[in-house]
Protein backbone atom coordinates (compact mmCIF):
# COMPACT_ATOMS: atom_id res chain seq x y z
CA UNK A 1 0.00 0.00 0.00
CA UNK A 2 1.32 3.34 -0.83
CA UNK A 3 0.79 4.28 2.97
CA UNK A 4 3.96 2.31 4.00
CA UNK A 5 5.98 4.77 1.15
CA UNK A 6 4.88 7.80 2.96
CA UNK A 7 5.56 6.83 6.44
CA UNK A 8 7.45 8.11 8.19
CA UNK A 9 7.83 11.20 6.30
CA UNK A 10 4.88 11.44 3.94
CA UNK A 11 6.18 14.07 1.28
CA UNK A 12 7.09 13.52 -2.23
CA UNK A 13 9.98 15.00 -3.96
CA UNK A 14 8.62 16.64 -7.17
CA UNK A 15 11.92 16.98 -9.40
CA UNK A 16 10.63 19.23 -12.63
CA UNK A 17 13.51 19.51 -14.97
CA UNK A 18 15.85 17.06 -13.60
CA UNK A 19 18.07 15.64 -16.38
CA UNK A 20 19.93 12.38 -16.19
CA UNK A 21 22.79 13.75 -15.88
CA UNK A 22 22.31 14.95 -11.96
CA UNK A 23 19.51 12.34 -11.38
CA UNK A 24 21.60 9.73 -8.91
CA UNK A 25 23.30 12.89 -7.03
CA UNK A 26 20.20 14.63 -6.27
CA UNK A 27 17.76 11.60 -5.58
CA UNK A 28 20.54 9.93 -2.92
CA UNK A 29 20.92 13.66 -1.11
CA UNK A 30 16.63 13.81 -1.13
CA UNK A 31 16.83 10.19 -0.18
CA UNK A 32 18.92 10.60 2.85
CA UNK A 33 17.07 13.12 4.17
CA UNK A 34 14.02 10.83 4.69
CA UNK A 35 12.27 11.09 1.48
CA UNK A 36 10.92 7.47 0.19
CA UNK A 37 8.99 9.10 -3.20
CA UNK A 38 10.30 10.67 -5.92
CA UNK A 39 8.92 11.92 -9.38
CA UNK A 40 10.33 12.60 -12.27
CA UNK A 41 7.42 15.04 -14.12
CA UNK A 42 7.65 13.96 -17.92
CA UNK A 43 7.69 17.41 -19.05
CA UNK A 44 11.87 17.18 -17.65
CA UNK A 45 14.79 16.47 -20.10
CA UNK A 46 14.98 12.58 -21.35
CA UNK A 47 12.55 12.15 -18.09
CA UNK A 48 12.07 8.55 -18.39
CA UNK A 49 16.40 7.74 -18.41
CA UNK A 50 16.25 9.68 -15.33
CA UNK A 51 13.43 7.49 -13.98
CA UNK A 52 15.45 4.45 -14.95
CA UNK A 53 18.56 5.39 -13.02
CA UNK A 54 17.00 6.72 -10.00
CA UNK A 55 15.18 2.80 -10.14
CA UNK A 56 18.57 1.31 -9.69
CA UNK A 57 20.29 3.29 -7.63
CA UNK A 58 17.25 3.85 -5.13
CA UNK A 59 14.51 1.57 -5.81
CA UNK A 60 15.09 -0.75 -3.07
CA UNK A 61 14.65 2.12 -0.67
CA UNK A 62 12.26 4.26 -2.24
CA UNK A 63 9.33 4.70 -4.78
CA UNK A 64 10.21 6.07 -7.52
CA UNK A 65 8.16 7.20 -10.87
CA UNK A 66 6.82 9.91 -13.13
CA UNK A 67 5.05 13.16 -12.72
CA UNK A 68 2.34 15.26 -15.20
CA UNK A 69 1.11 11.79 -16.96
CA UNK A 70 -1.51 13.09 -19.15
CA UNK A 71 -1.81 9.33 -20.92
CA UNK A 72 -2.33 5.90 -20.90
CA UNK A 73 0.62 5.30 -23.13
CA UNK A 74 2.57 7.59 -20.81
CA UNK A 75 1.66 5.33 -18.11
CA UNK A 76 3.10 2.02 -20.35
CA UNK A 77 6.45 4.31 -20.89
CA UNK A 78 6.77 4.58 -17.14
CA UNK A 79 6.16 0.98 -16.56
CA UNK A 80 8.65 -0.33 -19.14
CA UNK A 81 11.75 2.09 -17.71
CA UNK A 82 10.96 0.70 -14.00
CA UNK A 83 8.94 3.20 -12.38
CA UNK A 84 6.44 2.15 -10.05
CA UNK A 85 4.34 5.74 -9.45
CA UNK A 86 2.19 7.59 -11.55
CA UNK A 87 1.31 10.90 -10.51
CA UNK A 88 -1.25 13.32 -12.26
CA UNK A 89 -1.92 16.94 -13.01
CA UNK A 90 -5.89 15.60 -13.28
CA UNK A 91 -8.34 12.93 -12.93
CA UNK A 92 -8.67 11.01 -15.88
CA UNK A 93 -10.07 8.01 -14.71
CA UNK A 94 -8.57 6.13 -18.71
CA UNK A 95 -5.05 6.81 -17.26
CA UNK A 96 -5.87 5.88 -13.87
CA UNK A 97 -7.45 2.79 -14.36
CA UNK A 98 -3.78 2.68 -16.93
CA UNK A 99 -2.13 2.72 -13.54
CA UNK A 100 -3.78 0.30 -11.88
CA UNK A 101 -3.51 -2.18 -14.71
CA UNK A 102 0.19 -2.18 -14.55
CA UNK A 103 -0.08 -2.84 -11.42
CA UNK A 104 1.67 1.10 -10.38
CA UNK A 105 0.69 3.47 -7.61
CA UNK A 106 -1.43 6.20 -8.85
CA UNK A 107 -2.26 9.58 -7.46
CA UNK A 108 -4.27 11.69 -9.47
CA UNK A 109 -4.50 15.57 -9.01
CA UNK A 110 -8.00 17.32 -8.07
CA UNK A 111 -9.72 19.68 -7.63
CA UNK A 112 -13.18 19.30 -6.89
CA UNK A 113 -15.05 16.22 -4.87
CA UNK A 114 -16.59 15.46 -8.18
CA UNK A 115 -13.05 14.76 -9.20
CA UNK A 116 -12.33 12.91 -6.23
CA UNK A 117 -15.20 10.19 -5.92
CA UNK A 118 -14.37 9.44 -9.83
CA UNK A 119 -10.70 9.32 -9.20
CA UNK A 120 -11.28 6.69 -6.17
CA UNK A 121 -13.89 4.78 -8.24
CA UNK A 122 -10.96 4.43 -10.97
CA UNK A 123 -8.40 3.17 -8.31
CA UNK A 124 -6.32 6.14 -7.63
CA UNK A 125 -4.47 5.49 -4.04
CA UNK A 126 -4.01 8.54 -2.82
CA UNK A 127 -5.26 11.92 -4.22
CA UNK A 128 -2.81 15.19 -5.37
CA UNK A 129 -4.91 18.37 -4.16
CA UNK A 130 -4.07 20.45 -6.68
CA UNK A 131 -3.27 23.14 -6.76
CA UNK A 132 -3.38 23.89 -3.35
CA UNK A 133 -3.31 27.30 -3.55
CA UNK A 134 -6.75 27.09 -5.31
CA UNK A 135 -8.16 24.07 -3.13
CA UNK A 136 -6.90 25.97 -0.03
CA UNK A 137 -7.34 24.44 3.74
CA UNK A 138 -11.04 25.32 4.03
CA UNK A 139 -11.98 23.51 1.15
CA UNK A 140 -9.66 20.69 1.87
CA UNK A 141 -11.45 20.53 5.68
CA UNK A 142 -14.93 20.28 3.83
CA UNK A 143 -14.00 17.53 1.37
CA UNK A 144 -12.31 15.62 4.42
CA UNK A 145 -15.67 15.59 6.13
CA UNK A 146 -16.98 12.83 3.56
CA UNK A 147 -13.97 11.49 1.87
CA UNK A 148 -12.79 8.13 3.18
CA UNK A 149 -11.13 8.01 6.68
CA UNK A 150 -8.05 6.46 5.46
CA UNK A 151 -7.57 8.61 2.00
CA UNK A 152 -3.94 9.98 1.92
CA UNK A 153 -4.82 13.91 0.72
CA UNK A 154 -1.64 15.14 -0.53
CA UNK A 155 -2.12 19.18 -0.91
CA UNK A 156 0.65 20.21 -3.96
CA UNK A 157 1.26 23.52 -5.23
CA UNK A 158 3.41 26.28 -3.13
CA UNK A 159 4.05 24.23 -0.33
CA UNK A 160 7.14 25.55 2.15
CA UNK A 161 7.73 24.26 5.49
CA UNK A 162 6.16 26.72 6.85
CA UNK A 163 2.94 26.12 5.39
CA UNK A 164 2.07 22.52 5.95
CA UNK A 165 0.84 22.86 9.77
CA UNK A 166 -2.64 24.53 8.40
CA UNK A 167 -3.08 21.94 5.81
CA UNK A 168 -2.37 19.46 8.64
CA UNK A 169 -4.68 20.80 10.85
CA UNK A 170 -7.91 20.29 8.61
CA UNK A 171 -6.73 16.72 7.67
CA UNK A 172 -3.78 16.55 4.56
CA UNK A 173 -1.52 13.60 5.67
CA UNK A 174 1.68 14.67 3.48
CA UNK A 175 2.55 16.82 0.38
CA UNK A 176 4.04 17.15 -3.08
CA UNK A 177 6.78 19.45 -2.45
CA UNK A 178 8.29 21.00 -5.87
CA UNK A 179 10.42 24.05 -6.41
CA UNK A 180 10.89 24.53 -2.93
CA UNK A 181 13.01 21.24 -2.84
CA UNK A 182 14.63 21.32 -6.25
CA UNK A 183 14.76 23.28 -9.27
CA UNK A 184 17.45 22.60 -12.54
CA UNK A 185 20.30 24.71 -11.42
CA UNK A 186 20.18 24.56 -8.25
CA UNK A 187 23.52 22.68 -6.42
CA UNK A 188 23.16 19.39 -4.43
CA UNK A 189 24.09 20.57 -1.59
CA UNK A 190 21.16 23.41 -1.33
CA UNK A 191 18.73 20.54 -2.47
CA UNK A 192 19.85 18.50 0.83
CA UNK A 193 19.32 21.17 2.95
CA UNK A 194 15.94 22.53 1.65
CA UNK A 195 15.30 18.18 2.13
CA UNK A 196 16.24 18.36 5.59
CA UNK A 197 14.37 21.39 6.36
CA UNK A 198 11.26 19.58 4.86
CA UNK A 199 12.02 16.79 6.88
CA UNK A 200 12.61 18.38 10.29
CA UNK A 201 9.55 20.42 9.73
CA UNK A 202 7.75 17.35 9.37
CA UNK A 203 8.76 15.77 12.08
CA UNK A 204 8.49 18.82 14.47
CA UNK A 205 5.24 19.11 13.07
CA UNK A 206 4.33 15.32 13.70
CA UNK A 207 5.67 15.95 17.54
CA UNK A 208 3.19 18.25 17.75
CA UNK A 209 0.00 16.60 17.09
CA UNK A 210 1.22 13.65 18.77
CA UNK A 211 1.75 15.74 21.75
Amino acid sequence: MMHSWLHPLPLIAILRGLTPHDAVAMGEVIADAGFRMLEVPLNSPEPLESIRLLQQKLGDRCLIGAGTVMTTAQVDDVAAAGGRLIVMPHADTNVIAAAKRAGLFCTPGVATPTEAFAALAAGADALKIFPAEQVGPAVIKAWRAVLPRDLMLLPVGGITPDTMATYVAVGANGFGIGSALYAPGREVADVSRRARAFAQAWASLSQGTNA
